[in-house]
């Protein structure tokens, strides 16, 4: 009986145990330096989009219900209003965006980032016609997606004075 009871003991031991272990809550720590990494070689394609004029693609790095501010616009909130507020910027002839992060800090949580930096923007004037060129500094909030990606969802930019 003792036997028995040693044979059946042992093995519900193990199991309790791997278990406990599997079901303690904690999970692994994000791996913080390469989502910082991916967010930047995001931001390097978000910029050949834009230079490839391509409003669908530029649009997608933004969540659904993403807040894109531009200095001295108005607010658009969500991808109708992100896309048609881009439309007529990136259609200019003279369009010409670049940005580079600067810093990009991960949240230890792995589900939030943002990304700090400065752009340059070239444009038609519309009242000489002739190009102008803008620059100054953004941040832009990342949250971590179902899917695994990470899309903007706060997209703040001010220029310089």
């Amino acid at each position: 009986m003792k036997m028995l009871a040693s044979v059946l003991f042992v093995p519900a031991l193990a199991a309790a145990l791997c278990g406990c272990k599997q079901h303690s809550g904690a999970s692994a720590p994000a791996d913080t330096a390469a989502i910082a990494d991916q967010i930047r070689q995001s931001e390097a394609q978000w910029v050949k989009d834009y230079a490839a004029h391509d409003v669908a693609k530029a649009v997608a790095h933004y969540a659904p219900d993403a807040a894109l501010m531009p200095s001295g616009n108005k607010r658009m909130i969500g991808t109708k209003a992100i896309t048609d507020g881009l439309k007529g910027l990136v259609g200019d002839p003279n369009f010409q965006l670049s940005f580079t992060p600067e810093k990009v800090e991960v949240a230890q949580s792995g589900d939030l980032a943002y990304s700090r930096g400065t752009y340059t923007l070239r444009v038609t004037d519309p009242k000489t016609h002739q190009p102008v060129a803008e620059t100054g500094s953004y941040i832009t909030t990342y949250k971590k997606q179902t899917d695994g990606s990470w899309k903007a969802v706060d997209d703040m930019v001010a220029a310089s004075a």
